[in-house]
C-alpha cells in the first residue's frame, strides 16, 4: 500500500512540474524563439550537459566502488577459483580502460563539435586505416580473452577418468536440492523419473548393482583437498546449480545429465576463520542486532545471529519459491567426511525400512495381515 501511495505521489508531482513549465512559457514576454529549431545557445547548453553527464558517470562509479565493493565475493574456496577471479579481473580492467577512453572522447567531441551557425560537418565515405584499427584491436583483445576463458573452462570441466575423484549427484526439483553419493564403488546407480516412488524420490533403479550402496541426503558434505565430480539432473524445469564461493555453476536440464568438478581448498571452519569473513559476519550481526531491537519493540521475535555456511543456490528463476531453493554445503576434513558418510544408511536400506510391515498396536511386530488370517482360521475351526 505504501509503495502504491509513493507511485501516486510521484505521478502527481510529475504532472505538477509539467503544468508549471507550461505556465512559465505562457508568462514569457518579449522575443521568444518558438521555431523549435536548436540555436547556438541550445547547442552550447547540450554540450555542457554532456560534460555534466560524464562527471555523473565517473562520480557514481567511484562511489559505487567504495560503497558496494566490500560486498562482492572475496577469497575463492576452490582450487580453480583463482583462475576464474583472474579472468574476471582482467576483463574488468579491459572494460574500464576502454570505457574511460571511449566515453571521454565521446563526450569531448560532442562538446567540441557542437552545432554552430553556418558550420558544416566534414564528411568522408571511408577510411581503411581507421577500419583496421577499430576492428583489429578489439578482435585481438577478444581472441586473447576467449582463449584465456577456454583454458579456465577446460580446467573446470575436464575430469580424467583415471583421476581419483568422488562422484556425487545433485538432483534439482522445485524447490529443493537433494544429493546422492555413489558409495564405496564410486559409481552412481541408474535412475529414471518413472521410478520415483515413496522414499525413492530420485527415481534410482534399485535393481542396478551400482545402486546398492548409493546414499541420498539433503545436506551436502564434501572433503577438503579431494576433487568432487558433480553430476546434475532436474526433475521438472531448468535450474542452475550455483556454488558462488567455489566459483562454479552448471545448468540442470530435464532429461539430461550435466557435470563439472572442483576441489575445495578450505574447510567450512577454516573459511569462517578468514579475517575478511570474521569482519563480514560481525557486520551482518551488528545490522541484525539493530533490527532485532526494532522487532522486539513491536512484539515480534528477534533475529538469530548469522553464521556463515557455504551454500548451493539456484541461479535460474524456476518458480515462485526460487529464492528459497538452497542447500547447505559443508566442507569437512577427510576424516570427518568419512565418519559422516559411514553413519548414513544407503537408499536400499531406507526403502526396506519404509516398506517393512508395521507392528500391530500393542503387539511385537506381528504382520497384521497374517494376524487377520489366523483369526479367521481359528473361527472356522471352532465351527
Amino acid at each position: 500500500m505504501t509503495s502504491l501511495f509513493v507511485i501516486i505521489v510521484l505521478g502527481l508531482l510529475a504532472i505538477a512540474i509539467w503544468q508549471l513549465t507550461k505556465m512559465f512559457d505562457l508568462t514569457q514576454v518579449g522575443d521568444v524563439d518558438n521555431s523549435q529549431i536548436a540555436n547556438d545557445g541550445d547547442n552550447n547548453t547540450q554540450g555542457y550537459l554532456m560534460f555534466g553527464f560524464l562527471a555523473f558517470i565517473y562520480i557514481f562509479s567511484i562511489f559505487g566502488l567504495f560503497k558496494w565493493g566490500p560486498l562482492v565475493l572475496h577469497t575463492p574456496a576452490s582450487k580453480h577459483g583463482a583462475e576464474v577471479d583472474n579472468l574476471m579481473n582482467v576483463t574488468w580492467i579491459l572494460i574500464f580502460t576502454v570505457q574511460a577512453i571511449t566515453q571521454v572522447l565521446l563526450h569531448f567531441f560532442a562538446f567540441k563539435y557542437r552545432g554552430k551557425k553556418d558550420q558544416k560537418a566534414l564528411f568522408f565515405s571511408d577510411s581503411t586505416k581507421l577500419e583496421v584499427i577499430w576492428s583489429g584491436i578489439p578482435a585481438v583483445v577478444l581472441a586473447i580473452l576467449i582463449l584465456f576463458g577456454l583454458y579456465a573452462w577446460t580446467n573446470i570441466m575436464f575430469v580424467d577418468k583415471n583421476e581419483d575423484t568422488i562422484v556425487i549427484e545433485v538432483y534439482a526439483q522445485q524447490f529443493k536440492w537433494t544429493a546422492r553419493y555413489s558409495g564405496a564403488d564410486n559409481v552412481l546407480g541408474k535412475a529414471n523419473v518413472r521410478l520415483i516412488e515413496g522414499v525413492n524420490t530420485l527415481g534410482v533403479d534399485l535393481s542396478d548393482p551400482n545402486a546398492q550402496d548409493d546414499i541420498v541426503v539433503s545436506e551436502l558434505h564434501i572433503p577438503k583437498g579431494k576433487k568432487i565430480h558433480f553430476k546434475f539432473r532436474s526433475q521438472d524445469v531448468l535450474h542452475s546449480a550455483y556454488f558462488p564461493y567455489f566459483r562454479a555453476q552448471m545448468n540442470c536440464v530435464p532429461g539430461m545429465v550435466t557435470e563439472f568438478a572442483f576441489e575445495p581448498v578450505y574447510t567450512s571452519a577454516e573459511y569462517r576463520a578468514l579475517p575478511y569473513m570474521v569482519e563480514k559476519v560481525a557486520n551482518i550481526n551488528s545490522i541484525r542486532a539493530k533490527k532485532s531491537i526494532e522487532l522486539v519493540a513491536n512484539g515480534e521475535t528477534a533475529l538469530d545471529p548469522y553464521t556463515f555456511d557455504f551454500l548451493l543456490l539456484c541461479n535460474k528463476i524456476c518458480g515462485a519459491s526460487h529464492y528459497n531453493m538452497q542447500m547447505k554445503v559443508i566442507v569437512d576434513t577427510p576424516e570427518d567426511y568419512k565418519k559422516w558418510l559411514n553413519d548414513k544408511p544407503t537408499l536400499v536400506q531406507e526403502v526396506k525400512t519404509a516398506n517393512a510391515p508395521k507392528p500391530l498396536e500393542g503387539g511385537t511386530g506381528v504382520d497384521s495381515t497374517k494376524a487377520k488370517d489366523s483369526s479367521a482360521i481359528a473361527k472356522m475351526a471352532m465351527k
